[in-house]
């Protein structure tokens, strides 16, 4: 079973060519794991959605072999239970595609789509993969609230929801009003490693979260136009 996105005019094709480096790894992976998912991953969550989280790219034991954002992986026991915390999530979330999870109000999506090696990608990959999350956004109407897990996710958000990233420099819980209006916050990455060393924990997650929420309860003119 795999999932299929909630806005599939935003998605690249499931044998997208333009990255050659990501391309052979997925082809490398489809003879290893035939029964994985070994494709761009699509959006998950509410197409309604006030609030997009950013993420940097699939995993390779996770959205690579499940096909749906942050799920079979450490980052994703973190995310979906801060979900939870906060009245987005319908369901109990198992780490598995038919758990049966939903989204209510937030949407997950990638600012790479495919798996890069050593879960890096290049730069000329981040700009080729840029489009994508354009026409993400644009399929988002009342996405107004934008967290950017890490930087690469940061810098690819800003760019498309038309900021100046001299301007909108990375930090944990900082936030950044775009010229549309849109707020983004930048949080760490829910990386196991991130917080195994203590540099994110499940406070500085939450508050980031609640600053989301809050936004939304003060500032209703951010959430639509």
């Amino acid at each position: 079973m795999f999932i299929e996105s909630p806005i599939p005019q935003s998605e690249p094709p499931h044998d997208c060519p333009l990255c050659p480096r990501l391309v052979a790894l997925r082809e490398m992976l489809r003879a290893e794991h035939p029964d994985w998912w070994n494709a761009p991953i699509p959006a998950f969550g509410d197409p309604d959605a006030w609030l997009a989280v950013v993420g940097l790219a699939p995993g390779r034991q996770g959205a690579n072999r499940t096909s749906r954002p942050f799920t079979g992986d450490y980052a994703g026991d973190l995310l979906f239970a801060t979900f939870d915390r906060f009245g987005l999530l319908e369901g109990r979330y198992e780490a598995r595609v038919d758990d049966g999870v939903r989204l209510r109000g937030a949407i997950i999506v990638n600012a790479v789509k495919c798996l890069p090696p050593e879960n890096k990608p290049t730069p000329e990959e981040i700009r080729t993969c840029r489009p994508f999350l354009e026409r993400t956004r644009a399929s988002l109407p009342q996405a107004r609230v934008f967290i950017a897990l890490g930087q690469i996710a940061h810098q690819s958000t800003v760019k498309v929801l038309g900021g100046r990233l001299p301007k909108a420099r990375f930090a944990h819980l900082a936030e950044h009003r775009m010229p549309g209006g849109e707020v983004v916050i930048d949080s760490y990455h829910c990386s196991r490693y991130n917080t195994n060393t203590g540099r994110l924990t499940p406070a500085m997650f939450e508050a980031v979260f609640a600053r989301a929420l809050e936004l939304r309860r003060l500032d209703r003119n951010i959430l639509t136009r």
